[in-house]
Order: C-alpha cells, then sequence, then structure tokens
C-alpha cells in the first residue's frame, strides 16, 4: 500500500503571499505592513473553512523568520530551514494550537509564561491560535494583557470562523481581516491549473460545478476534486460530478420548474420520479429549484436587470428561463419562493423525504396556479352585489371640556399619565374655558403647552389657545387643592391626629 500519497488540499496549499487565492486586499495589506515595517504584535484572520486562515498564519510566520533576509521580507524563499519547518509545522519557535483542544485557563497560562523567553532560531516567537473562539472565558482573560503588550519578540495570529463568540476585548488588541469567500471564476482558474498539474482531463462543466459546490472554499473544492478524480480515475466530467454530489444537471431543474410552473401535476409528479430513481438528492434538487426561483426573478423583464452573465445557465437556458417568465408573474415567482424557503427544514425533519417533495410540487403548483390578492379583490368587488344601504349618522367621537377638573379626568382615563402627573403638579391654572387655558408653570417645560395642545385638538376636535404667563399666581395646583380638601375633611383630620407627625404623602382616585 502506497502510504505518501498527499491530498490535493494539503499538496497545494499556499506557501507565499502570491500563491495565496482569492485573497487580493489581506495580501496587499499585509505584504505593505512587512515591506514597511509597520508589523503589528497581534492578527486575527476570520472567515469560513478553507479560504486559507491558518495557511495566511504560516506565511506570516515564514515571512517574518526567512533566513534570505536579515530582516522580515513579504517574499520569504520557502526553501531556507526556518521557512521549511515552518511549513511542516515544526519549528521551535512557531508555535500552531488548536484552541478546542487547549481551551482552560492553565494552557494559556503555560503559553503566556513560555512567551516571554526569547526564540531560540528564530527573530520572532509567533503563537497560532486556531478557532480561538473555543477558548473558556478565563482562558481569554489570561490572554488579554498580554496581548495589549506582549514581548517585543512575540507576534500573535489568531483564526476563527466565529468571529462573534471572539470577546469584544481581544478584537481590539488584534488586527483584524476578514477573508472573503473566493469567487466561482478564481476557484475554476485554481482548479483547472491543479488539474493539469496532476495530468487530469477535467471538463468546463465539471469544473463549474465543483466550483459552485465548493461555496467559496478551496480546501472545500480540491477535496471534492480529490473524489472525483479517485472515482473515475482522471477523466472528471461533468456526469461524473453530477453523480458523485447527487444532484441534477441544471437543464433538467430548467425543464422540471418550466412543467412545475405549467400547472400539469400528473407531469410534474411524474418528471419528480423519473429524477428521484436516477439517484438524485431531493435536499440538493430543492436548493437548485430555489437557485433557478432567484435568477428568473432577476431575470424578470420589470426588474431591468441586465447582467445576468454570472448566472450559472448557458445560455440555451436563459432564453428557456426568460420565455417561462413571459408565462408566470414576479408575484408568482415570489410565492413559491416563500414556499420552498418553508420546505427545508420539513424536508430535513422528515422520515421520508419523497413523500414530503411530493407534497411540496402540490403546494407549489397550487400556489403558482392562483391569481395575484389584488385581481381576487378585483374579482370579488366585480362579483359582489350592489347593496343601497343607509348609513347611520355618524356620532361624533368628541369630548367636551369645560373646566380644568374635567381636563383632568380626561388625561387620567385616556392614560396619558405623563401629561396628568405634570398638570395636576406643576400647573398654576389663572384662566380656563372651553378652548383657552391661561397657566403658570412651576418648572417651566417649554414643550408641554405644544405635547397639550395636540392631545386636546386629537380629543376635542379643535384648536386650543394655551397660554404660559410668566408671574406667578401663587396659586395651588389641582394635586395640592385635592390634599386640602381632603385634610379639611373632618374624619381625616380625627384620623391623623391620632399619629405623631402624621402626613398624607399620596391621594388616588
Amino acid at each position: 500500500m502506497d502510504n505518501n500519497y498527499t491530498v490535493l488540499a494539503r499538496k497545494y496549499r499556499s506557501q507565499d503571499f502570491e500563491s495565496l487565492i482569492g485573497q487580493d486586499v489581506l495580501v496587499k495589506t499585509l505584504t505593505t505592513a512587512i515591506n514597511t515595517g509597520r508589523i503589528a504584535h497581534a492578527y486575527i484572520f476570520t472567515g469560513i473553512r478553507g479560504t486559507g486562515k491558518t495557511s495566511t498564519a504560516r506565511i506570516l510566520a515564514k515571512a517574518l523568520n526567512c533566513l534570505s533576509s536579515d530582516h522580515a521580507t513579504s517574499k520569504p524563499c520557502g526553501i531556507c530551514e526556518n521557512c521549511r519547518a515552518i511549513a511542516a509545522g515544526q519549528h521551535i519557535d512557531v508555535m500552531e494550537i488548536d484552541a478546542a483542544s487547549h481551551t482552560g485557563v492553565d494552557n494559556m497560562r503555560e503559553i503566556l509564561d513560555a512567551a516571554l523567553y526569547r526564540p531560540t532560531n528564530a527573530r520572532y516567537k509567533v503563537y497560532i491560535i486556531d478557532e480561538v473562539h473555543m477558548l473558556s472565558t478565563s482562558a481569554f482573560n489570561a490572554l488579554l494583557k498580554t496581548l495589549e503588550e506582549p514581548p517585543a519578540h512575540v507576534i500573535f495570529i489568531l483564526a476563527t470562523t466565529e468571529i462573534r463568540k471572539v470577546p469584544v476585548t481581544i478584537l481590539s488588541r488584534c488586527q483584524r481581516f476578514d477573508l472573503a469567500r473566493v469567487p466561482v471564476e478564481t476557484l475554476k482558474k485554481h482548479f483547472a491549473w491543479v488539474a493539469e498539474q496532476e495530468h487530469i482531463e477535467l471538463s468546463d462543466g465539471a469544473n463549474e460545478l465543483l466550483a459552485r459546490a465548493a461555496d467559496g472554499s478551496v480546501r472545500d473544492g480540491l477535496s471534492l476534486l480529490d473524489q472525483a478524480i479517485a472515482q473515475t480515475g482522471g477523466h472528471v466530467d461533468e456526469g461524473a460530478v453530477l453523480d458523485m454530489l447527487k444532484r441534477t444537471d441544471r437543464g433538467t431543474v430548467v425543464n422540471f420548474m418550466k412543467i412545475v410552473l405549467s400547472g400539469d401535476v400528473n407531469a410534474a409528479l411524474n418528471k419528480l420520479d423519473e429524477i428521484y430513481n436516477n439517484g438524485a438528492d431531493l435536499t440538493m434538487l430543492l436548493n437548485d429549484m430555489m437557485e433557478w426561483t432567484h435568477w428568473a426573478t432577476r431575470m424578470y423583464p420589470s426588474l431591468r436587470l441586465q447582467d445576468v452573465t454570472s448566472s450559472p445557465y448557458t445560455a440555451d437556458q436563459r432564453e428557456t428561463i426568460k420565455k417561462i417568465n413571459e408565462t408566470v408573474s414576479l408575484n408568482t415567482l415570489s410565492r413559491i419562493w416563500q414556499v420552498m424557503i418553508a420546505a427545508v427544514p420539513e424536508l430535513q425533519a422528515s422520515n421520508n423525504q419523497k413523500q414530503c417533495f411530493d407534497m411540496l410540487i402540490v403546494r407549489l403548483m397550487h400556489i403558482a396556479d392562483m391569481p395575484p390578492v389584488s385581481e381576487l379583490l378585483k374579482q370579488n368587488a366585480e362579483s359582489a352585489p350592489v347593496k343601497q344601504v343607509e348609513k347611520p349618522a355618524e356620532k361624533s367621537n368628541f369630548i367636551e371640556i369645560n373646566t380644568s377638573d374635567e381636563l383632568a379626568n380626561a388625561l387620567q382615563n385616556s392614560r396619558e399619565l405623563l401629561l396628568y402627573s405634570y398638570y395636576t403638579s406643576n400647573l398654576e391654572i389663572t384662566e380656563f374655558t372651553n378652548g383657552a387655558i391661561k397657566y403658570f408653570d412651576r418648572k417651566g417645560d417649554k414643550d408641554f403647552s405644544q405635547k397639550l395642545a395636540l392631545w386636546l385638538k386629537d380629543k376635542t376636535g379643535k384648536n386650543w389657545n394655551i397660554e404660559l404667563i410668566q408671574d406667578a399666581p401663587h396659586q395651588q395646583t389641582l394635586s395640592e387643592h385635592t390634599k386640602s380638601e381632603i385634610e379639611a375633611d373632618p374624619m381625616v383630620a380625627s384620623a391623623m391626629n391620632l399619629f405623631e407627625d402624621a402626613e398624607i404623602v399620596n391621594i388616588s382616585k
């Protein structure tokens, strides 16, 4: 047995900044920083799996410690002792730590204690902590101070796929780089180059499928290519990749959606049986149908989105989609999208996916056949018999407010507690008629008159003249007046005389 085979994802791992694909902004920033000597003490790389976080960390470690130059270089040689040891993960001064298995504070203390000592063979001690979000709270706290002011010879490089789980206190001490999903076209070029290096025949259709299935991850794509090569023996075509992914080719999906939107239930279910019997994965089929609906919507004439060349469909398939769009409304596409979105968890939870999918197709065809809501309302209005109904006399909902007490009661009944409290506690009313109020405000809220006027307009249906006077008349507020009346009551006075220093602190109605 040959045990020396290296999988493509490892064999073609980026070894320098020039070979790091799809991360142009990151490469430009780091190379400029190294060339100008502006090297930070801590970096954090985040992004989905397979976009180059750990590879970038190793490349940066080599750039800092390459022996081809007497200082850090953005173009590590890759052949010196330090470069080869770092690439192999065996350098004594470059520690790669898996945070998932070193989550505790004790593990972090060991790392920080070792960081105090100068490097043995390199310029910098580099700590690469992968999946850093897995560290415990105590471990993060232990890292904080050292991460902010590490020894001059120490560089921390953190990597994570879950940046939201990393404390803000850690993020604020690092230079953050978000690694983007690698575009499909970039992946296709890379896979074609890898196939050429491996002397493999890779068709354009198969390359397209692999690049889209990779979902922006170089590692995932290379792993799929590796699997396809193993399956075919070196002649990778579209059919082989479709069979491996259990996906239906896009031409079949386009024709299937054409049948679904035609309204022929029998033909649609028969076509689904054919696709299923050919070994298609129904989850992938639903994803492909959602992809079709998304692009059909983008191609809809009324949206005027001219650039659809980035769609995964051929020119003939795009023409077919345009013809389908002539027979369906944008409203229909939106409705079937909602039905498919709701079907995703249903399909995942179902013990019999085929039955679930049959019912989904029936629902889709029923929804697609329904006229728009506006049309239903129009039809209903046209078919409804016209009845001459005598309208009852409209009753006014406005209220009459003639005294300051009536205003207080109306505010309380309407649950306008803030207005009620301010009105009864701070205002000395000097004049009150239905439509006009003059008052002195002990606290001087300039906005109160406007708030009260708006409320009175809404409740009484007319504009009120509310005037704030500047000289205090030294009258009682409504609350003080009510309190005085209660204190004057003989029964209340007798009750208060029973207790020394008794006073009324609150009055509720």
